[in-house]
């Protein structure tokens, strides 16, 4: 006759199953550290970097091709004036000075 362990284990095998079977699932979905969950959150930063990466390396070509033309001379004078704070021989210049 069988004891009341195997009683037990015979009348609810069916239930202890699938307890087993759901624990495994949340397991591997949402606690493991390769889970489903941790894919999907590393795939979308993935994805989000490489997006970022395409818009970085379109401003990079912009900007080199502005490296490369030269400088018209508007464009020299205009550093020059802003950077540098020259000016022509006969111009008067008035700072502004923020209060």
């Amino acid at each position: 006759m069988p004891n009341r362990e195997q009683k037990f284990l015979m009348r609810h095998k069916k239930w202890l199953l699938v307890s087993a079977g759901l624990l495994l699932i949340v397991w591997v979905l949402l606690l493991d550290t390769h889970s489903l969950w941790t894919r999907f959150t590393l795939t979308s930063e993935l994805r989000a970097l490489q997006a970022e990466n395409a818009l970085l390396s379109t401003e990079i070509d912009q900007v080199k091709s502005l490296i490369e033309r030269p400088l018209s001379n508007a464009d020299i004078e205009r550093i020059a004036r802003e950077k540098y704070s020259m000016q022509r021989p006969e111009e008067l210049v008035y700072p502004l000075v923020d209060p």
